[in-house]
């Protein structure tokens, strides 16, 4: 089974990008998006200067909880800089989806409550909503993360939308929003 295969089957169509479109990115923009693959794993990544953002990472059911995951985070969080994915809101009936979210925090990474993530797919015509998950080894403010989330979307995930797909993605600023309001916890 091909890397591509591999990333199907385990992520949901909404949040597919297609093969053609990856490779497009791993040809041309090849020096920022990224693959690093084993029998094992996949992770697709985006290496920008000043962070890192991971757009698919994959670990085989034979390879879970023997700790490559946090390997491979590890080798990015190496990097000294921060580290950005989206990941599914926790749905009660998909345990994967709880079972991410655990490890993520398990990892060092945030919740970044100010930052609303939701787009159509161009897949399926359905709204995916996404939270934003956070790793930074410095106090990285929810704003920068999601100036970052937003160079992200126009460089990576809107990448020729038109010619790959038949349609453009939204804009940025109908995709993801900041509330600074958020971000703050009540106080009890």
């Amino acid at each position: 089974m091909n890397w591509y295969e591999k990333l199907n089957q385990y992520f949901p169509i909404e949040e597919m990008k297609s093969k053609e479109h990856i490779e497009l990115l791993l040809k041309e923009k090849k020096k920022i998006y990224k693959k690093d693959e084993s029998p094992l794993h996949v992770l697709m990544y985006v290496e920008m200067d000043d962070f890192t953002f991971i757009d698919y990472l994959f670990v085989s059911k034979d390879a879970r909880g023997q700790g490559l995951g946090k390997k491979l985070l590890n080798k990015l969080k190496a990097n000294g800089k921060p580290i950005i994915l989206e990941v599914e809101p926790i749905d009660y009936e998909d345990t994967d989806s709880e079972k991410r979210q655990r490890f993520y925090s398990r990892e060092g990474f945030k919740h970044a409550k100010s930052i609303g993530y939701s787009r159509k797919s161009l897949n399926t015509g359905e709204i995916n909503e996404m939270e934003i998950l956070y790793w930074s080894p410095i106090d990285e403010s929810e704003e920068s993360i999601y100036n970052k989330m937003c160079q992200t979307y126009e460089t990576i995930h809107t990448y020729k939308d038109k010619e790959l797909y038949g349609e453009a993605y939204e804009s940025v600023e109908e995709v993801l929003s900041y509330d600074e309001e958020t971000k703050k916890e009540p106080t009890s």
